[in-house]
């Protein structure tokens, strides 16, 4: 494989694994098999990435552009530099020991399938974001990182603190997400360019212009929310109840370490400002002393490691925030130390949960006499993380320590950065003594809820393996880690490089002397304080200040007072209310646009044939009709609604549109049947209701008014904008490129599914999240008995019907609308055959996917109504969501099979092909495009009419067995 694929391949790799855990959940020991595959994976994505290393060693980036979107601008841009290349080391290598340990560590009971296959598509989205060379394909990448963690940490979404967990995490860091996004935005504007490259290259022209300090708050938020740094550092302590696989990897090793990934990785673009070094420096220093004074008070073995994360994470984000090209280094240095000793220690506290079935510090002790192991492991990776010399942790603190001292900002800012720096320091050794010992040493508990031993050698092996490194790195820091530091840093730092020393001994230094006083000073807070943090229940003075507490606050006035209060400013429940003020507010936008840029009408010189305006005058006298007879005789409404909408039709023929002629027919056909379907939902009338009194007359002469006022702007805007002279029409463009550039000579058809085709993979992409939300709707939605509007026959029929279910059951719903069901199943193939016809003429002629959609939707929907629930599930198997699904993987799979040949996405083919008996025909890559936006279609719309034919025949004490099939298919 050249060298320049490799990037798409790595990135690519776990998400297709992830599909194929899931594909093969069936098959062998589910255990085994979706563990080895995320450990291949990860194994694999790490040998590909050693494989770039000579490419990237000297400064060098390896990068890969696959055309997207050429006329917007974007490309899917694969950039690999030294920093992204030691992260691509991290997520594949720690990833691969994750999966080794969650083979032992997970239940053979638990959905192992979902939750390895989650891992491998959190893995590729870590990959995703390390890797992107462009801003927006980077903010894609993490959202993805955001939804996957609510996933993992919602894995056990039976337990309350599960969902409030995952739900906390997906608002802070997705609402970090848009913040970056708009931040990212901002950036792309300043630079003229999304490409990261030209970002970087561009730090001065953002410095200097006016949006600086908007865009540096704004990507600042994502870093800081992901990262969990201060004031959103709640949501990490409550992510613990999330599965300690998922937990070693996302909460210490990877997903947390997006923010100071993207604080370095801008560094170059936005640091060496006052705004920089007083905002990074300032909310560090918060986190980094807060998260080790809460660590030391936890009770929770996992939430003794979430707030040292916190804590170092503060450290890191600190050493970015000084100011100093060494403090990017010493940042760098210290995110590889913490995601080895910090993964080791979660998946230590995941042993011993394993094994004891506690995490309650309270309970614990004296474990090493049962697991001697994991204990000396445990000890080697809390040392690290305590800083303790000839461990990795000490050499990074070490250079933090030299940081502080050379901060040079003011002699208040610099003691004060000392002085947090050792007590911070301080108290991470004090919570390294209560993590080791107070789990491993000390008195030994016997009443533990399961009798403790050794976890499988393989369950170990991972945290010995991390304990190892740690021990290596501590004592060989120059070979072990010295030229994938110098790497990573010299693609940052480029010519800034500074000198730095790895070396073990540097003499007997001020840093030295502040990690000996730190040292001694956490041991004698620990026997100090050991019996009181043994029974404390929250961190004295900052316990009480709770971020869970403030965000569920907070979350409360969003989503209960403030809609509570606008409710009773605003009391109406009616859907005619709320519209009326969606009209007049888009009115009022309306005038004053025209107010401003007038239309500049002119009818003068406009001939109006007599034919089409009789035609149009027969259209307003069925609106008017249609809205006078609402009232009165709904069903007459219903049908003069039907006669303005074939007014429109005749008249899109008229002005030679039939594409949109045959969609209008067919967009009223399916209306038609929604209204019919619908129309038993009604409430009945009352006798006496034709009387109108006072404010009913204003009311109805308001609703005329308002809708004239409207209806005449809207076609004084058509009109406008069909008569304003054009030097150069687009249509032009259209009209000549269709069949050379399209393979069609249906202009429209040409343009949705080839030259507008992104647009229309959106617009389908909606129509089918519509589809899935009315369906969810109506599925919980019980219309009441009373509220049915049916006469006194079919009222009786009911009560025949409820009397008999079975006979119910076989009930259609022909017999209400007294269409007789042999003609509707006489009519459905030859609706279904004419649906075909247009599909396959679609691209040469007037038809396509959207319109043969539509048609062989009327169809089923006619089947359904004739046949009945029973008939449909015994003989007409729709299964609308397979259908959506099947859609929308074909739209995308077509535009991604021009990638494959070099072409950007969504690029059409077409050739000719010699058949034989039938000779020469066109073929086009995009009729599989269309394709996909017919079975979009059909699902979408057999999906809504299903349901809601549904609700309107569902009986009290039966489910049909159709619309059962369908809900089990959600």
């Amino acid at each position: 494989m050249p060298d320049y694929a490799l990037p798409s391949a790595i990135i690519c790799l776990p998400f297709v694994v992830s599909v194929m855990v899931l594909l093969l959940r069936g098959l062998g020991r589910r255990q085994n098999l979706s563990a080895w595959l995320m450990t291949s994976t990860g194994l694999l994505v790490l040998l590909l990435s050693a494989y770039l290393y000579p490419a990237i060693a000297d400064g060098g980036v390896v990068r890969q552009v696959i055309p997207w979107v050429p006329g917007l601008g974007l490309d899917l841009v694969l950039r690999i530099d030294g920093f992204s290349w030691l992260f691509m080391l991290l997520i594949s290598g720690i990833g691969a020991l994750v999966g080794v340990y969650a083979r032992y560590y997970m239940s053979p009971d638990d959905p192992l399938a979902r939750f390895f296959a989650l891992l491998l598509a959190f893995m590729g989205s870590m990959l995703g974001i390390v890797m992107s060379g462009n801003v927006i394909q980077l903010v894609f990448f993490w959202e993805l990182t955001s939804f996957f963690s609510f996933l993992l940490i919602g894995y056990w979404y039976n337990g309350a603190s599960a969902r409030d967990g995952a739900r906390m995490a997906l608002i802070v860091t997705s609402g970090g997400g848009l913040c970056l996004f708009g931040g990212v935005l901002l950036l792309g504007h300043i630079v003229g360019s999304y490409d990261l490259e030209a970002i970087l290259a561009a730090g001065d022209v953002v410095r200097a212009h006016p949006w600086y300090l908007p865009t540096l708050i704004l990507i600042l938020l994502g870093a800081f929310t992901k990262s969990a740094q201060f004031p959103f550092h709640f949501w990490l302590p409550q992510a613990m109840s999330a599965p300690t696989p998922a937990s070693a990897y996302l909460h210490s090793a990877t997903m947390v370490k997006a923010g100071v990934f993207l604080l370095v990785r801008f560094w170059p673009v936005l640091g060496g400002t006052t705004e920089w070094s007083w905002i990074v420096g300032g909310i560090g220093m918060i986190s980094l002393i807060l998260g080790a004074y809460s660590a030391m008070f936890e009770q929770d073995l996992k939430g003794v490691l979430a707030y040292s994360t916190i804590s170092h994470l503060g450290l890191i984000t600190m050493l970015v925030g000084l100011g100093s090209t060494l403090g990017v280094v010493a940042a760098i240095f210290h995110i590889v130390n913490h995601a080895t000793f910090k993964a080791s220690l979660f998946m230590a506290a995941g042993a011993v949960d394993h094994e004891t079935d506690t995490r309650d510090l309270r309970k614990l002790g004296g474990l090493r006499r049962h697991m001697p192991i994991t204990a000396t492991l445990a000890l080697v990776a809390g040392a690290a993380m305590a800083g303790v010399p000839l461990l990795n942790g000490f050499l990074s603190k070490e250079m933090f320590f030299a940081e502080t001292l050379a901060v040079g900002q003011g002699p208040l800012l610099d003691a004060l950065s000392v002085v947090i720096a050792v007590a911070a320091s301080a108290f991470g050794v004090t919570y390294s003594l209560r993590f080791v010992g107070g789990v491993f040493f000390g008195r030994v508990v016997d009443d533990l809820p399961r009798k403790p031993h050794e976890p499988p050698l393989w369950m170990r092996f991972p945290i010995g393996f991390l304990a190892l490194l740690c021990l290596l790195v501590g004592m060989l820091p120059a070979r072990m880690i010295g030229p994938s530091l110098d790497a990573a840093a010299r693609s940052v730092l480029g010519g800034d490089m500074p000198t730095y020393s790895l070396a073990v001994w540097h003499g007997l230094t001020t840093p030295l002397l502040m990690s000996i006083f730190a040292f001694v000073a956490g041991c004698l807070l620990y026997v100090r304080l050991r019996e009181y943090f043994s029974s404390c229940e929250a961190a004295p003075l900052t316990g009480r200040l709770s971020g869970k507490r403030i965000f569920e606050r907070v979350l409360a006035v969003a989503a209960a007072d403030v809609p509570q209060r606008i409710e009773r400013r605003y009391p109406s429940r009616r859907l005619q209310s709320q519209l009326l003020m969606i009209v007049l507010l888009a009115l009022a936008a309306g005038w004053i646009a025209a107010a401003s840029a007038p239309l500049g009408l002119d009818l003068g010189g406009s001939d109006i044939d007599p034919a089409f305006a009789l035609l149009w005058l027969i259209g307003a006298v069925c609106a008017v009709g249609a809205a006078s007879q609402a009232k009165f005789h709904r069903l007459a409404a219903l049908i003069l609604t039907g006669g303005a909408g074939l007014v429109s039709c005749v008249s899109f023929v008229w002005l030679s549109a039939p594409d949109l002629a045959a969609t209008q027919l067919l967009v009223e056909v399916v209306t038609t049947i929604l209204i019919l379907l619908g129309m038993r939902w009604l409430p009945k009338r009352i006798a006496g209701m034709a009387v109108e009194t006072r404010w009913q007359r204003f009311r109805r002469r308001r609703d005329v008014f308002i809708a004239i006022a409207v209806g005449a702007g809207v076609a004084s805007l058509a009109y406008a904008a069909m008569t304003h002279p054009v030097s150069e029409s687009i249509s032009r463009f259209f009209l000549e490129n269709a069949y050379t550039g399209g393979g069609g000579n249906n202009v429209v058809n040409v343009i949705l599914v080839d030259f507008r085709g992104f647009d229309t993979l959106g617009e389908i992409s909606v129509l089918a999240i519509v589809a899935l939300t009315v369906f969810g709707l109506l599925r919980r939605f019980r219309p009441a008995a009373e509220s049915i509007s049916m006469p006194v026959q079919q009222q009786q029929q009911t009560a025949y019907d409820a009397a008999a279910p079975d006979r119910a059951a076989d009930h259609s719903l022909t017999d209400y609308l007294m269409i007789p069901g042999l003609i509707i199943q006489l009519l459905s193939p030859v609706i279904l055959l004419f649906g075909l016809h247009l599909f396959l003429r679609g691209h040469d002629l007037p038809g396509g996917g959207f319109v043969a959609g539509i048609t062989v939707s009327v169809a089923l929907i006619l089947l359904y109504m004739a046949g009945g629930a029973r008939w449909v599930e015994t003989r007409l198997r729709v299964l609308p969501v397979r259908w959506i699904g099947a859609g929308l993987l074909m739209a995308v799979l077509t535009g991604l099979g021009s990638l494959a040949f070099g072409h950007p996405f969504m690029t059409s083919h077409f050739q000719y092909l010699d058949l034989p008996l039938l000779g020469r025909i066109p073929l086009a890559t995009a009729v599989l495009f269309d394709l996909g936006v017919f079975a979009v279609v059909v699902g979408a719309t057999t999906l809504m009419l299903i349901a809601l034919a549904h609700q309107s025949l569902r009986r009290p004490r039966e489910v049909p067995a159709a619309a059962a099939a369908a809900e089990g298919e959600t």
